[in-house]
């Protein structure tokens, strides 16, 4: 089923104002590391659905998140001062707090409007897990879905941000949904590119014989999306219980002996910033105290060499080249999808059917309003591979 040009714009454009855009807003992003803010450096530079914004910390420990550009002349307030009480512009001096009201205008008469004029519409931020989150949508904002992995105490977690990718949200999102590419893009390419040995299960794991594989629509209490099950025909390890691909850009996915979310933050139609929170089980179970500022950061370079060539040794460089090199976006009239594209297919229709309810003026589905249904959301993800390590390495 090809898209015409006017319907793969709609599903990929993120910018304000538009269809996708307005729809994407409903959803809390994660837009940075909580280490990444320090009192040495307590402002960020992010971009995020196409605008350009300033994340920063005031000296009481607030977040805030505006609009980069000061109303006054336009000054990048990144390079402002991060006082007790919000951000001073570095050009004239004018000073925002965490909510986006201006609160201070030196050389203005006291008496000035100029303060009301002046205000910045804030996002919200929330901090869970280390990384720091950010709701640009109506109000009032749902809450911000505390998965389990993000809460589980019997287990360490790390945050891995990789590097910009050169391409649209969607391409990334659509990868969920394909269950049969691990046997070529990962296994494949790790035997062909010398590190078999590094990933010895997950090469074994995805190199078996793939009998059938299944899509399912979930639409549960706190999320809506797909479970994506492979049943393969060797059965020496066990079959698969699925995973579940988030709407609109949340991966649930075993990783070795790891269970990793994904997330796929739109920067703008043509750029994605891809966060994982990997989550990494006690062998016996017990509880480990990790606080949420141990929690390490890891960044992943671009894998793409000096001399113009991918370095294809690692999932996620492997995964970055197919969907690179697919286009900044795909042109989807002119692909040709198969049998194994019937999930790609279903998120396809799903992103377009919740479009559509946000310009029929109606929430889209998947937020969370009930506090009751916001904790320790589970998943039954698949330790198939997390077996065959055990299996081959003991």
């Amino acid at each position: 089923m090809s898209l015409s040009p006017e319907l793969n714009e709609l599903l990929t454009q993120v910018g304000p104002g538009t269809p996708g855009g307005k729809l994407l807003r409903y959803y809390w992003m994660p837009i940075a590391p909580a280490a990444e803010l320090t009192p040495e450096r307590p402002k960020k530079r992010v971009r995020v659905l196409g605008e350009d914004l300033v994340l920063f910390r005031d000296g009481a420990g607030r977040l805030g998140l505006i609009p980069e550009r000061c109303p006054h002349r336009k000054c990048s307030l990144y390079f402002g001062f991060a006082e007790d009480d919000g951000l001073r512009c570095a050009y004239h001096g004018w000073k925002f707090s965490t909510t986006g009201e201006c609160i201070d205008q030196p050389f203005e008469p006291p008496d000035s409007n100029l303060k009301t004029l002046a205000r910045r519409p804030p996002y919200k931020v929330e901090a869970l897990a280390g990384i720091l989150f950010a709701y640009m949508g109506p109000e009032p904002a749902p809450l911000l879905p505390r998965w389990d992995l993000m809460q589980r105490r019997d287990g360490r977690r790390s945050i891995a941000v990789m590097s910009l990718h050169n391409h649209n949200w969607v391409q990334a999102q659509e990868n969920s949904l394909d269950p049969v590419h691990p046997f070529y893009l990962h296994a494949g390419l790790m035997k062909a590119h010398g590190a078999e040995e590094t990933y010895k299960a997950e090469v074994a794991y995805f190199s078996r014989p793939l009998e059938r594989f299944d899509f399912e629509l979930r639409r549960e209490p706190a999320w809506i999306g797909f479970m994506k099950k492979r049943i393969f025909a060797d059965e020496s390890v066990e079959q698969e219980s699925g995973n579940p691909a988030i709407f609109p850009n949340v991966l649930f996915a075993p990783h070795g002996k790891q269970v990793v979310i994904h997330w796929r933050t739109p920067v703008d139609d043509t750029h994605t910033n891809i966060t994982w929170l990997e989550f990494t089980p006690a062998e016996d179970g017990s509880e480990v105290e990790q606080r949420d500022d141990e929690i390490p950061v890891r960044y992943v370079p671009h894998p793409k060499r000096p001399d113009g060539e991918y370095d294809l040794t690692t999932f996620e460089t492997q995964d970055q080249m197919a969907w690179e090199t697919q286009g900044a976006i795909v042109d989807r009239e002119t692909e040709l999808l198969g049998t194994s594209d019937r999930g790609i297919i279903m998120f396809r229709k799903l992103l377009r059917e919740q479009i559509e309810r946000v310009q029929r003026g109606e929430e889209p589905e998947g937020l969370i309003r009930d506090p009751a249904v916001n904790t320790g959301i589970s998943f039954n993800v698949s330790t198939g591979q997390r077996t065959m390590r055990q299996r081959l390495h003991g």
